[in-house]
């Protein structure tokens, strides 16, 4: 791939690759498109069909629900097709390089959806690929989640500058883009997490001073605007007993959901451990948006994609 070639290709590995203007034009974008196909079956084509003839290739080399589902019905609807394979069912699961996987893809397909492990995986993909490369989650972040979360903010009549944000438990990848979001969107992030699983320095400073970390639980969630937790133990993760005990103080439940305002919001990627992570009472409570949140990692991904192919942003 010529460096000519590469300015023209979008990637959407981190949400800086979008910028603050991307990501609100892929918002605004989402927000029309959804309200658009309102009342349509799932699988109905967008009337604009923005995507017609194109081909998606989705990668899974990890487990997946939201991704697997809401790309497929994404590219669908708007009006292109996509090809499902698990890592272990390609070559690339009996040594094939990323390199080499990247350039066969790209005479195929017109775009890379790729759910894998370490982040340097997708980073290459997208330096052979002369196709849009999109994470669909790596350990180091998970932008296409972010997106649908903000979606979900903005819908619940909330804006994001001046937001507060609290989080509770691990510092993982969802959080290092979260983090990423309150710098480039300006809202406030205060994470709590215990000693052992805070995130990497590296994340927090990519908030341009817009996030801090913090051992209190209590301190994060007073006055948050929006508290959000993860599973506590992720796909593929040993020590969990130790982990558990760690994290078991950083549990959402109803006293410390009462300390967030009074119209705050529950967040949660999915999938949830009830009483682990979070208790009953909030997750499957009124202030809880999971099931929206869930549903627009379709719309939020529509947006993506168009983005990807330059017809927004």
């Amino acid at each position: 791939m010529t460096g000519a070639d590469a300015l023209t290709i979008r990637h959407f590995l981190n949400l800086t690759d979008a910028g603050a203007d991307g990501i609100a034009a892929m918002l605004s974008d989402a927000l029309d498109r959804k309200a658009a196909r309102a009342g349509f079956p799932k699988g109905r084509t967008d009337a604009d069909a923005p995507l017609a003839g194109h081909t998606l290739a989705m990668v899974f080399e990890k487990s997946s629900t939201r991704t697997r589902f809401s790309f497929d019905m994404a590219i669908r609807q708007l009006g292109g097709t996509s090809i499902v394979s698990d890592g272990g069912s390609m070559q690339l699961g009996r040594g094939e390089s990323i390199a080499d996987t990247a350039r066969i893809l790209s005479g195929y397909v017109d775009a890379i959806m790729i759910r894998t492990d370490d982040h340097a995986k997708i980073e290459e993909m997208a330096h052979y690929a002369s196709v849009p490369v999109i994470n669909g989650l790596t350990d180091a972040s998970h932008p296409c989640q972010i997106m649908a979360d903000l979606l979900t903010i903005i819908e619940s009549g909330k804006s994001l500058p001046g937001l507060k944000i609290a989080w509770l438990g691990d510092g993982n990848n969802v959080l290092a883009s979260i983090v990423e979001a309150a710098g480039l969107m300006q809202f406030d992030v205060v994470a709590a997490c215990p000693q052992g699983f805070q995130p990497e320095e590296e994340a927090i400073t990519r908030s341009s001073g817009r996030a801090r970390v913090v051992a209190d639980p209590r301190e994060a969630v007073e006055g948050a605007d929006i508290v959000v937790t993860d599973t506590w133990i992720s796909m593929g993760q040993a020590h969990a007993d130790a982990k558990l005990k760690a994290l078991t103080p950083y549990q959402v439940d109803a006293t410390l959901m009462a300390l967030a305002k009074p119209d705050a919001k529950f967040l949660h990627c999915l999938p949830a451990h009830r009483g682990e992570e979070v208790t009953p009472e909030v997750i499957d409570g009124p202030q809880s948006l999971i099931w929206q949140e869930a549903e627009n990692r379709l719309h939020a991904q529509k947006s993506v994609l168009r983005w990807c192919f330059g017809q927004i942003g």
